[in-house]
């Protein structure tokens, strides 16, 4: 745990002199939906069941291997914004004359623990390591921004640039032209194509989704090719332009990357199961268009109560995210409201799934009150 102003603090840039609060808000805004409000918009189905709320519902859930819902941004767009503050808190440090070996010695640190961290989320403790799934969601995260930071040490947004559009299209070209053994090549089916079968020979354990896992081998290559999209943006935020060309070039940048994804989905498939290389794209799109956004409301026009809970989510996204696995917001939630709304059959969902929303709000609140902030 850490205290809110200690100079070590990463994964926001309040530690820089111009502090761009928008990210924060909008690292909430991903939190949220992981957290709870996905389970509360789509409870509403079972008060009102019409196609309004039936496609909230839908929205709410993964597309599965071909597709692209709502809920499927949010990962990329959390990915997206760890690239976005890495300008702020790497070159910062950089600027501020801080040793290579130091700064070595703090990404090392950053993502080995984000990778134990996602192993004792999923199970590292119960020592029944052949069954666990050691692909986890913190892992790709300390993976990605392990060698993102790195990257922006040593190279410049023209390598950035040229390594996102090597490992977009590499992707492409490896499923496409690699034959799998017994199968053949650009079998874009689930039992037949490249990424399934690399996923079986070389991940060890359980798999996520049995036959396959979405924290797979070749999706954590083009997982890194979002963060660096990310990084670019930071860099844009970080430079000498107004807030208002800012602004702009974010959302041009936006809508091209979103239609270029949308254009290459058409011959190769949109999936956030195995984080295809039209699905970067696209995802990136909704991601530079939503800071866009965030950054013109908060950071331009200066609308900041607003936003403030989703700065409290925001500014501790890694606490909850491990936090609801080690405490039981929903016995509490079921405790506190249950036998009252027992009866109430259609509508018990959703004061469920808000009342349980509240508590982790509430708990969140707690730590911003206190300045208290996991540090990774």
């Amino acid at each position: 745990m850490s205290n809110a102003n200690d100079p070590s603090m990463v994964l926001t840039p309040r530690t820089i002199g111009t502090r761009v609060r928008s990210i924060d808000a909008l690292r909430g805004f991903t939190m949220l939906w992981i957290i709870g409000g996905g389970a509360v918009v789509s409870s509403l189905w079972h008060i009102w069941q019409n196609p309004t709320t039936e496609m909230l519902r839908l929205q709410m859930k993964h597309a599965g291997w071909e597709g692209f819902h709502f809920i499927d941004l949010i990962f990329p767009l959390f990915l997206f914004l760890v690239g976005v503050v890495l300008p702020f808190s790497i070159l910062g440090r950089v600027e501020r004359g801080v040793p290579r070996r130091q700064l070595y010695l703090h990404i090392a640190k950053r993502t080995a623990i984000l990778i134990l961290l996602g192993w004792i989320n999923y199970g590292l403790l119960h020592f029944q390591w052949s069954e666990m799934r050691w692909s986890t969601v913190l892992g790709r995260i300390g993976i990605c921004y392990g060698l993102a930071a790195l990257l922006l040490i040593h190279g410049n947004w023209k390598v950035e640039m040229l390594l996102i559009t090597l490992i977009l299209v590499g992707y492409w070209a490896a499923v496409m032209f690699v034959p799998v053994p017994g199968v053949g090549a650009g079998v874009l089916t689930p039992e037949g194509c490249l990424t399934t079968y690399l996923d079986q020979q070389l991940l060890p354990g359980k798999l996520g989704l049995g036959l396959y896992d979405r924290q797979g081998i070749l999706s954590t290559f083009t997982s890194l090719a979002t963060t660096l999209v990310g990084v670019l943006a930071g860099r844009w935020l970080r430079s000498d332009w107004s807030s208002n060309v800012k602004t702009l070039g974010l959302l041009v940048a936006g809508l091209v990357t979103l239609g270029a994804g949308w254009a290459w989905g058409r011959t190769f498939f949109i999936s956030r199961n195995v984080w295809t290389s039209s699905f970067v794209l696209y995802a990136a799109g909704w991601s530079l268009l939503l800071l866009a956004l965030f950054y013109w409301i908060i950071d331009v026009k200066g609308y900041t109560k607003w936003f403030f809970v989703l700065t409290v989510i925001g500014m501790n996204a890694i606490t909850i995210w491990v936090g609801q696995h080690a405490i039981d917001f929903g016995y509490t939630a079921d405790f506190l409201v249950g036998g009252a709304i027992r009866n109430l059959t259609n509508i018990q969902p959703t004061i469920l799934a808000l009342t349980e929303l509240t508590l982790k709000g509430v708990f969140l609140w707690f730590l911003f009150r206190h300045h208290v902030f996991l540090k990774a």
